[in-house]
């Protein structure tokens, strides 16, 4: 008897073992199946398939290209959907400003305004600003490579995103150079002189010279120019400088500080054809046609589509 119920304990510890044997085993494999899954979503969302969380993701790590792509995924199923539609246009804007080829360029800009205006439909108020603010951007790059005009568009979206308080520093000098595309004289001068309080350059003090010069204020274009002249380290921008100025100097009939200052662009610039045109200019207002001629064949020697050397030696 005691053997009979001896055998039976060591069945039913050996069945109880096995049991939790078999539970053991169960659980693992559910673990593993359960850690398997995860890694494959967490894969897929930061890897693999088209997602919001990915787009995201690669936002924070300024990659646009990711970005531009995973985005253009996510829209050929789901067209509409805002977020997706942002990101992609602000990717396709990133990737048109920074590229080298204008064919591309052009085509990202024209899909970043694409995207942009879709966006617009749909999106929140509060993002509405920012949305404004990166259209006139994209407008604006794309005046500077088009044939066509878009000046006003640019105008007319960063006008919107200031005036419902998006504070972007360049929003005034993107404004200054849209105006005077525009020939909106005043408007861009005003632009530029805000776009001063936040950043002072070179490039900005010239702008601001041509500005007041178009406008025939004269004097306060001159101011800038000294200030260009006497404080920058940019050869270029001193050198453009000195030629509006010279040419300020012959509308105001001030011939040798003309003369001087286009003589001292030649010494720098041996090969400047717009200096030796001007020159030519300033000896046919002197009514000295025969030097005049012999320094805009200069110009035209080196550079022999030189419109207004051309036109004068047409004459």
């Amino acid at each position: 008897m005691k053997y009979s119920i001896g055998n039976t304990d060591s069945y039913r510890r050996k069945n109880r073992f096995m049991r939790n044997s078999m539970l053991a085993v169960c659980i693992c494999a559910v673990l593993v199946a359960a850690s398997f899954f995860a890694y494959r979503f967490i894969h897929n969302q930061l890897y693999g398939r088209p997602s919001l969380y990915l787009v995201r993701l690669q936002w924070k790590s300024y990659d646009y290209s990711s970005v531009y792509e995973t985005s253009r995924r996510l829209l050929e199923t789901d067209p509409f959907n805002n977020v997706a539609r942002t990101y992609h246009g602000y990717a396709a804007f990133y990737l048109g400003v920074s590229s080298l080829d204008t064919s591309n360029a052009q085509s990202y800009l024209d899909e970043s305004i694409n995207s942009l205006r879709i966006a617009m439909i749909s999106a929140k108020k509060s993002l509405m600003p920012q949305l404004e603010y990166m259209l006139g951007k994209a407008y604006f790059f794309k005046n500077t490579l088009s044939s066509y005009y878009y000046s006003d568009l640019a105008v007319k979206y960063l006008e919107q995103a200031k005036a419902h308080g998006y504070n972007a520093p360049d929003i005034p000098e993107y404004l200054g150079l849209s105006y005077a595309s525009l020939d909106m004289t005043m408007d861009s001068i005003s632009a530029f002189t805000e776009a001063l309080l936040v950043r002072e350059s070179a490039s900005l003090l010239l702008s601001i010279a041509e500005q007041y010069c178009k406008a025939g204020q004269t004097t306060a274009a001159t101011q800038y120019l000294f200030r260009i002249i006497n404080d920058c380290d940019d050869k270029s921008l001193v050198l453009q400088s000195r030629m509006l100025l010279g040419t300020i100097y012959i509308d105001e009939e001030k011939y040798e500080e003309a003369e001087t200052e286009f003589r001292t662009i030649l010494e720098e610039d041996e090969n400047s054809a717009d200096a030796y045109f001007k020159l030519g200019l300033l000896h046919e207002k002197q009514g000295d046609m025969v030097k005049a001629r012999a320094e805009w064949r200069r110009a035209l020697r080196i550079q022999v589509n030189h419109q207004g050397a051309l036109k004068k030696m047409s004459e």
